[in-house]
């Protein structure tokens, strides 16, 4: 847990920014990855953002929205 009034710059930022973003990657919500640094939102979408992470759209993943149809052929 990082101190909320702690600057973070150079190899840590960067250090961090690759975690956040594997942890991002894999599904974890920015609020989440917030609360378990100790951090605002904003820090961690601004830290994700400068490591190039691909940003979600709102409302989640699309994978957790999408109905999927089964097809049944031959039968």
């Amino acid at each position: 847990m990082l101190g909320s009034r702690v600057h973070i710059k150079g190899s840590a930022r960067q250090k961090l920014g690759a975690e956040l973003k594997k942890a991002y990657s894999r599904g974890a919500s920015i609020r989440t990855l917030a609360h378990g640094c100790g951090r605002s939102y904003g820090f961690v979408h601004r830290v994700l953002t400068e490591a190039g992470t691909a940003m979600r759209t709102r409302g989640g993943s699309e994978d957790s929205r999408r109905t999927v149809a089964v097809v049944v052929v031959g039968g």
